[in-house]
Order: structure tokens, then C-alpha cells, then sequence
């Protein structure tokens, strides 16, 4: 029975990887539409663009490791 339950856990926390992704695609489409607008200061703003899709994609890959650690660690 528990062994079932971890699994349940694990598939509700691989919904961070989803939330993930749907963060990286909001920081692209933002920077994309920004770099349309105002060419010239879009050359300044991809350190920024890439520590943006650093940040999501930390959070599913931490979502990631609680799937890992719920299904094998218990």
C-alpha cells in the first residue's frame, strides 16, 4: 500500500517539470517579444534571459529529484 502511495506522490510531483517548462517557455516568449520591439537593447538582455531559464528549470529539476526520492527512497 505504501509503496502505491509513493507512486501517486511521485506522478503529482512530476507535475513541477510541466510547470517547468511552461516557465521556460514564458521567459523566451518574453524576451523574444521584448528583443522584436527594441532591437538594440536585446543584445543586453540575454544574461538575463538565460539566469530567467536557469531559475525554471532548477524548480523541475528539483521536482524531478522529489519523484526520484519518493519512488526509490521509500
Amino acid at each position: 500500500m505504501e509503496g502505491d502511495l509513493a507512486h501517486i506522490g511521485a506522478g503529482l510531483a512530476c507535475i513541477g517539470m510541466g510547470g517547468a517548462g511552461i516557465g521556460v517557455g514564458h521567459v523566451a516568449g518574453n524576451f523574444l517579444n521584448g528583443a522584436l520591439r527594441n532591437p538594440a537593447a536585446a543584445q543586453e538582455q540575454t544574461a538575463t534571459l538565460f539566469i530567467g531559464i536557469a531559475f525554471a528549470e532548477a524548480l523541475g529539476i528539483f521536482s524531478f529529484l522529489v519523484a526520484l526520492l519518493l519512488m526509490f527512497a521509500v
